[in-house]
């Protein structure tokens, strides 16, 4: 039994993005979760999680969780089942991740200072230590060991699978660019909705409530979202991006003039 869920609204709330009315647009199981995809489905846990989306910019979002601390957080997402509905968390992503930053930036590894938001395990920032990247430092509040903001600034943030986990992603992202030295990148992931989410609506794979999947982002609100913040947005693909406000030396090969 899960308790303390916000009561859902029936009446518009204020989209967490760009503040305009967002309707109720669905409901949910609790365990409905991501391995979906992979053809692993958890038994009903008969916990609606409502979301509403902005008619605006189109970010979709649950507030059921808004009132919940940390540790109910980790008592019921975060907690010894997350590896049955995220697989690759503790090793798969981390390995990815630092290859992808060792492609990109290997050259200027001597340069960088790294800050992973949302790092976990610190398996990530372990790999670029490993890979001669002599400051990398991990940041996650769920996690004890390594909940202290770290001190200084740093010209390489990243933050791999983590927006979609917060419940006020606009903290989040300030947090971030707070933390980013002038100038600097962050390097981030998460999925923006699908050119047929209208048509597949909560189905996606990627509406999860039990991975913690509660904020969905549209390209356009995922670009308001940072423009908030005096930063600009460039993606890779529908799940890679960077941000930035100035666009540093050792990134310029990453943006086409």
């Amino acid at each position: 039994m899960i308790e303390s869920l916000k009561p859902v609204s029936t009446v518009p709330v204020p989209c967490k993005v760009c503040g305009n009315e967002a309707m109720l647009y669905g409901v949910v199981d609790f365990h409905k979760c991501c391995v979906e995809k992979r053809g692993v489905q958890l038994p009903l846990s008969g916990i609606p999680i409502y979301y509403s989306r902005c008619a605006t910019c189109g970010f979709l979002f649950t507030d059921a969780f808004d009132c919940w601390s940390d540790d109910q957080f980790k008592a019921h997402i975060y907690n010894d089942g997350y590896s049955t509905v995220d697989p690759d968390y503790k090793s798969a992503r981390p390995r990815s991740g630092a290859d992808t930053v060792v492609r990109l930036f290997g050259k200027h590894r001597a340069e960088l200072r790294v800050l992973d938001f949302g790092g976990g395990n610190d398996a990530f920032c372990n790999a670029l230590r490993l890979n001669g990247f002599p400051v990398a430092v991990t940041y996650d509040p769920m996690t004890p060991e390594y909940a202290h903001r770290p001190d200084g600034k740093f010209e390489l943030v990243t933050c791999f699978e983590t927006l979609e986990h917060m419940t006020d992603p606009s903290t989040g992202i300030a947090y971030m660019v707070d933390c980013l030295a002038e100038p600097g990148l962050v390097l981030f992931s998460t999925l923006v909705q699908p050119l047929d989410f209208n048509k597949l609506g909560l189905n996606w794979w990627y509406v999860g409530p039990r991975n913690g999947h509660i904020s969905i982002f549209s390209r356009k609100a995922l670009e308001l979202a940072w423009r908030r913040h005096s930063c600009k947005l460039a993606s890779f693909n529908e799940c890679l991006h960077v941000a930035f406000r100035a666009l540093p030396s050792f990134a310029a090969h990453l943006i086409k003039k």
